[in-house]
């Protein structure tokens, strides 16, 4: 479906893309993660050609993709980051317009502008302003306009950012139907859970090239970080705490008001052995429980744990 390859792109002096390069499948929901100043946003812009570049290839659905290459574009949709919608337009005029520019029979868009409505719940807003819709409603409203030609690549950028829990379950269950519908999915977002929720693949770039690529538990294999263990006590002295730091397999253990966290390298017989400790050294417990690594722990331990600043992500 798309292919980059030694993608390089230079703003001056400033390196946004080094050598990139990108594979993604028809029928995916591929996982596009960076922090601030990766070169994610640069790289769609690319993707789109609406950016030029100093070296490299993109091809989509098998073609060159040029500024010029109009029958390409017209099987993308792309919902953005920050919403773009006409505020004169009511909600069913802005799903119409857009729809408008890749669709010109008024019969089959009328049809298209419906289903858009129908998928995104807007049903009961179609003759509001733009001005009028929730935070929530603004954000569905967006998609419905990047979606209603039924593309065939979606590129979304964020598109859940500051919605209500309710409007980002129905954003997000929305976007598998769409997959489920036939639609490949390119998905940029900060909030890990949602890209583990439901991506099928993951990339994740930093500095203008991809790091890591594979599934969620591909991921998660590569790196040494295991589960983290979490124990209720009755409190611990800080050479308690020591011992357990020179368990087998621990990486680091703090105990604040009288909860243990343990963070542990992959394998098995951490818990075990940090029960059999406590129980040693007389040490009450309540309950224990355990949390395999999450996205974030990846993302974190590939990408490191420095502050970004806004502007850098604005430069790439």
């Amino acid at each position: 479906m798309v292919s980059i390859h030694n993608l390089v792109k230079r703003y001056g002096d400033v390196l946004a893309l080094d050598h990139l390069d990108l594979e993604i499948k028809r029928g995916e929901i591929y996982g596009l993660l960076g922090p601030n100043g990766s070169g994610k946003t640069t790289a769609i812009n690319c993707l789109l050609a609406l950016l030029g570049y100093d070296k490299g290839s993109i091809r989509v659905f098998g073609e060159n993709m040029e500024p010029d290459s109009y029958e390409s574009k017209r099987r993308i949709g792309v919902v953005m980051q920050n919403v773009a919608v006409f505020e004169e337009l009511t909600v069913r005029e802005n799903i119409d317009y857009f729809c408008s520019l890749y669709v010109k029979d008024k019969k089959r868009r009328r049809q298209l502008v419906e289903e858009a409505v129908r998928f995104t719940g807007l049903e009961d807003h179609l003759k509001k302003y733009p001005k009028k819709l929730s935070g929530g409603l603004l954000r569905r409203l967006n998609i419905a306009c990047g979606i209603a030609h039924r593309p065939e690549l979606i590129l979304m950028d964020e598109p859940t950012v500051a919605v209500d829990p309710q409007s980002r379950n129905h954003i997000l269950e929305g976007i598998k139907k769409l997959n489920e519908q036939g639609s490949t999915i390119i998905y940029t977002s900060h909030y890990m859970e949602e890209v583990e929720k439901i991506c099928t693949r993951i990339s994740i770039m930093d500095r203008g090239r991809i790091l890591a690529t594979g599934t969620k538990e591909e991921l998660k294999a590569m790196i040494g970080t295991g589960e983290t263990i979490t124990v209720e006590t009755g409190g611990m002295t800080g050479e308690q705490v020591e011992e357990v730091r020179l368990l087998p397999g621990v990486v680091s253990a703090d105990c604040q008001e009288g909860v243990l966290r343990v963070q542990c390298t992959q394998g098995a017989g951490n818990l075990t052995g940090l029960l059999h400790r406590l129980e040693e050294a007389d040490i009450p417990f309540g309950r224990v429980w355990s949390q395999p690594p999450t996205l974030n722990d990846v993302f974190l331990e590939i990408t490191g744990k420095r502050l970004r600043d806004r502007k850098e992500e604005e430069e790439g």
